[in-house]
């Protein structure tokens, strides 16, 4: 949509708003004439973004401080998509990967991410349809990763709680769908977003031609999901490699699993 498209009280919710793919969804849905509503932990990080938003594109930007990790971030979370104006897109984008390998990792580390990256999904998800299901239009994204496709990261748990993230998304979508409301599942590859290195995860191996920008994902993310699409994979080269994996003798991958092992920490997104 252009700006002159989108009607003035278009409101979108995204999550994970202050770094790499939240935000450059929230820019890019500013630009194109949205009010946005932002969330993420750091209220500082929130207020300098909102401020720089709005006084670049004029749009209404309310922000919220909360941590998804936790029950209270998702209920006020959930409290602001079941009340105010009405948020039309709900980007779920906040996410964690761990630096260490199931058997090295801690039980309180593993239970964080499947809280950040399965449930505040979960709720977040559930809490914006329902209204979007009563109004007859609305879309959720919720950000997955192309590792969800396979088991080829060894002793990772990132990829599995990506593989829940686009199943649950393609299934509520076969439901939601005919009452009008789109739920997608985004799968990017290596972005350069910032949170391998906020993870500590060191990526200098990774070759440069792997790295997609957020700018190429969002947009085509927005692309998908104006055509429909359930599954958004950006760019060609890893839409390749997702048929690849899915239609690969699971032997093979296990053999290219332990081609990799040492390599069991990195993570595409």
């Amino acid at each position: 949509m252009t700006p002159e498209q989108v009607p003035a009280d278009r409101r979108a919710l995204v999550t994970g708003a202050t770094a790499g793919i939240g935000a450059e969804f929230a820019r890019r849905l500013a630009a194109d004439g949205w009010a946005l509503v932002l969330v993420a932990r750091d209220a500082t990080r929130l207020a300098g973004l909102a401020a720089e938003l709005t006084g670049r594109h004029g749009r209404p930007v309310e922000v919220l401080p909360a941590d998804l990790a936790t029950d209270d971030g998702c209920a006020a979370v959930e409290r602001r998509l079941a009340g105010g104006s009405p948020v039309e897109l709900l980007v779920n984008n906040a996410g964690i990967s761990l630096n260490q390998p199931f058997l090295r990792s801690a039980v309180e580390d593993e239970a964080r991410l499947l809280r950040l990256n399965v449930h505040a999904v979960l709720r977040l998800t559930r809490a914006a349809v329902g209204p979007m299901t009563e109004r007859g239009h609305g879309a959720v994204i919720n950000v997955s990763s192309v590792a969800g496709f396979g088991p080829v990261m060894p002793g990772s748990t990132y990829p599995a709680s990506k593989a829940w993230v686009t199943a649950f998304s393609e299934s509520v979508d076969l439901t939601t769908r005919r009452h009008g409301v789109r739920v997608m599942a985004l799968c990017p590859g290596y972005t350069r977003t910032g949170m391998h290195e906020r993870a500590g995860i060191d990526m200098s191996g990774t070759p440069g031609v792997m790295w997609l920008r957020a700018e190429q994902v969002v947009g085509e993310a927005l692309r998908d999901l104006r055509k429909g699409r359930s599954v958004s994979v950006p760019s060609r080269r890893y839409r390749l490699a997702v048929a690849a994996i899915r239609h690969a003798p699971r032997g093979l991958l296990r053999r290219f699993a332990r081609d990799t092992r040492g390599r069991d920490d990195r993570h595409p997104r």
